[in-house]
């Protein structure tokens, strides 16, 4: 049966309110009309070429990204530009795109909620702002202390692989118990892990001067945490199944499902 894409629209935004995203992100619609027919339905991280080409041939009418396929203004949608060639495939194709990004970050299940309930963690509220409901990021306490290599094994077990693995700024042997994490690019949220008291901040894409500025921070200040840097894809593909179960509860007659393909941006590592 059939669905209406206004109306999975309305849906998406009560689940995840645009209001919601910050003021430089670009969620909702970017192709498809809201009087066209909808059966399937697939969530994936990013839009690429190759995930719309796995959608196109399974027969996917509506793909809900995480990432916006376009971020930021573009001068040419033409076919010979990489942008432009996806673009074109799903539009001759029908193949409606819609993106929750920031805004589907803050809410409960969302990107950062889903990584606290996958690691087990209780107690969970925002990092930046543990007060309230919603907000960036988590912090949560583990069910016993571990120490800071368990816990990296037990985040390695919890996310999907990639060839960039685990990356852990700290001692092996560290117990942690206290737990702040951000799913994606979150070292803007290390001052709020650090003020938590966390320790243990778990996120994506650090940075080696802001690594290294919390290693020395250590030196004085011995409570302030270790980092633990994972797959940015990774991080957030746990969400897909959260948001995938939210929209199917609404409609149980669609076909939902999540892209499982790896459109983590790396392919292998080399070590001496």
């Amino acid at each position: 049966m059939a669905v209406e894409l206004g109306r999975i629209l309305t849906s998406l935004e009560a689940l995840w309110p645009i209001a919601g995203a910050e003021s430089w992100d670009a969620p909702g619609l970017t192709t498809g009309s809201e009087v066209q027919a909808v059966s399937k339905v697939r969530f994936t991280v990013d839009v690429t070429s190759t995930v719309v080409d796995e959608a196109i041939e399974s027969g996917i009418d509506l793909l809900v990204a995480h990432h916006p396929f376009i971020m930021r203004g573009v001068s040419s949608v033409a076919e010979n530009t990489a942008k432009g060639a996806t673009l074109s495939k799903a539009i001759k194709a029908d193949l409606a795109i819609f993106a929750a990004h920031t805004n589907a970050d803050i809410v409960s299940g969302g990107v950062s909620d889903s990584i606290a309930r996958e690691l087990g963690l209780t107690e969970v509220r925002p990092l930046d702002n543990p007060a309230a409901e919603i907000g960036h990021g988590r912090l949560g306490m583990l069910p016993e202390p571990m120490t800071l290599g368990d816990f990296a094994r037990l985040v390695a077990r919890s996310l999907p692989s990639t060839a960039t693995g685990i990356r852990v700024s700290g001692d092996y042997s560290r117990m942690v118990y206290k737990v702040a994490l951000c799913g994606g690019a979150g070292d803007s949220f290390i001052p709020a892990a650090i003020n938590s008291r966390a320790d243990v901040y778990l996120t994506s894409d650090l940075r080696h001067h802001v690594t290294q500025d919390v290693r020395e921070l250590n030196n004085i200040d011995p409570q302030s945490p270790a980092l633990i840097d994972v797959s940015h894809w990774a991080s957030e593909w746990l969400w897909l199944n959260h948001g995938a179960a939210a929209l199917r509860n609404i409609y149980p007659e669609l076909e939902i499902s999540v892209c499982d393909l790896r459109t983590d941006p790396w392919d292998f590592v080399i070590t001496q």
